[in-house]
Protein backbone atom coordinates (compact mmCIF):
# COMPACT_ATOMS: atom_id res chain seq x y z
CA UNK A 1 0.00 0.00 0.00
CA UNK A 2 1.61 3.46 -0.47
CA UNK A 3 2.12 5.74 1.37
CA UNK A 4 -0.94 8.70 3.10
CA UNK A 5 0.23 11.97 0.83
CA UNK A 6 -1.98 13.63 3.41
CA UNK A 7 -0.26 11.86 6.76
CA UNK A 8 1.56 13.98 9.15
CA UNK A 9 5.14 13.05 8.24
CA UNK A 10 6.67 13.35 12.10
CA UNK A 11 3.36 10.59 13.40
CA UNK A 12 4.38 7.55 13.81
CA UNK A 13 1.36 5.86 13.55
CA UNK A 14 -1.28 5.79 11.21
CA UNK A 15 -3.16 9.02 10.12
CA UNK A 16 -6.35 9.68 12.76
CA UNK A 17 -7.13 13.41 12.42
CA UNK A 18 -8.05 15.87 9.30
CA UNK A 19 -6.31 19.19 9.37
CA UNK A 20 -7.91 22.19 7.52
CA UNK A 21 -5.52 24.77 5.78
CA UNK A 22 -6.84 28.41 6.10
CA UNK A 23 -5.65 30.78 4.25
CA UNK A 24 -6.99 34.24 3.66
CA UNK A 25 -7.73 34.90 -0.01
CA UNK A 26 -7.24 38.76 -1.12
CA UNK A 27 -7.60 40.48 -4.32
CA UNK A 28 -6.00 43.12 -5.00
CA UNK A 29 -6.42 45.45 -8.34
CA UNK A 30 -4.07 47.92 -8.29
CA UNK A 31 -4.51 49.19 -12.16
CA UNK A 32 -7.50 50.18 -13.37
CA UNK A 33 -8.27 47.71 -16.59
CA UNK A 34 -10.74 50.00 -18.66
CA UNK A 35 -12.57 53.21 -18.75
CA UNK A 36 -15.64 51.44 -17.12
CA UNK A 37 -13.41 51.64 -13.99
CA UNK A 38 -12.43 55.23 -13.83
CA UNK A 39 -14.15 56.82 -10.82
CA UNK A 40 -12.93 58.58 -7.57
CA UNK A 41 -13.05 56.21 -4.87
CA UNK A 42 -14.03 57.33 -1.21
CA UNK A 43 -11.09 56.72 1.09
CA UNK A 44 -10.17 58.16 4.66
CA UNK A 45 -7.34 61.26 3.92
CA UNK A 46 -4.78 59.63 6.72
CA UNK A 47 -4.77 56.18 4.13
CA UNK A 48 -4.41 58.33 1.54
CA UNK A 49 -1.34 60.35 3.12
CA UNK A 50 -0.06 56.67 4.00
CA UNK A 51 -0.50 55.53 0.53
CA UNK A 52 1.48 58.16 -0.77
CA UNK A 53 4.22 57.62 1.44
CA UNK A 54 4.67 54.18 1.65
CA UNK A 55 3.33 52.92 -1.26
CA UNK A 56 0.79 50.58 -0.14
CA UNK A 57 -2.55 49.84 -1.45
CA UNK A 58 -5.74 51.17 -0.11
CA UNK A 59 -9.52 50.24 -0.03
CA UNK A 60 -12.28 52.16 -0.83
CA UNK A 61 -15.79 52.02 0.55
CA UNK A 62 -17.02 49.76 -1.95
CA UNK A 63 -14.08 47.59 -1.90
CA UNK A 64 -11.69 48.80 -4.59
CA UNK A 65 -8.34 48.03 -3.41
CA UNK A 66 -5.38 50.17 -5.83
CA UNK A 67 -2.54 52.39 -5.18
CA UNK A 68 -3.90 56.33 -5.80
CA UNK A 69 -2.10 57.87 -8.14
CA UNK A 70 -4.48 60.16 -10.59
CA UNK A 71 -6.26 63.22 -9.60
CA UNK A 72 -9.64 62.47 -8.04
CA UNK A 73 -11.67 65.68 -9.25
CA UNK A 74 -11.05 64.22 -12.85
CA UNK A 75 -13.12 61.37 -12.41
CA UNK A 76 -16.96 60.83 -11.54
CA UNK A 77 -17.93 59.27 -8.05
CA UNK A 78 -18.31 56.07 -8.06
CA UNK A 79 -21.73 54.94 -7.37
CA UNK A 80 -21.26 52.22 -4.77
CA UNK A 81 -18.71 54.74 -2.79
CA UNK A 82 -21.71 57.24 -2.96
CA UNK A 83 -24.30 54.75 -1.99
CA UNK A 84 -22.35 53.74 1.12
CA UNK A 85 -21.42 56.92 2.13
CA UNK A 86 -24.41 58.71 1.80
CA UNK A 87 -26.11 55.94 4.19
CA UNK A 88 -23.19 56.27 6.42
CA UNK A 89 -24.26 60.57 7.34
CA UNK A 90 -27.47 61.03 9.01
CA UNK A 91 -29.09 63.96 7.14
CA UNK A 92 -27.38 67.49 8.47
CA UNK A 93 -30.65 69.30 7.90
CA UNK A 94 -32.34 68.48 10.56
CA UNK A 95 -34.95 66.05 8.05
CA UNK A 96 -35.23 62.57 8.18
Amino acid sequence: MPPDPFADPQSTGPATGTSVLERERVEEQLQEPGDNERFSHYVRKEKITESAVTGTPVVALCGKVWVPGRDPKKFPVCPVCQEIYDGLRAPQDGKD
